[in-house]
């Protein structure tokens, strides 16, 4: 497992290689794709609800 010192190094190094500006994008990239899938997570739940809703009705 990853330890406090271990996590720091590989910090300090990916700053180093990417810069505090770049690895800011990343996280509010990453932020944002996260929301986006939780989104279409909740989004998906809503026609199914409708569907199993709509298949105990019987059609005349």
């Amino acid at each position: 497992m990853l330890a406090g010192p271990d996590l720091l190094v590989i910090l300090v190094i990916a700053l180093v290689i990417f810069g505090g500006n770049r690895i800011a994008d990343l996280g509010a990239g990453l932020g944002k794709g996260i929301r986006s899938f939780k989104k279409g997570l909740e989004g998906d739940e809503t026609p199914q609800k409708k569907l199993e809703d709509n298949s105990g009705k019987t059609k005349e």
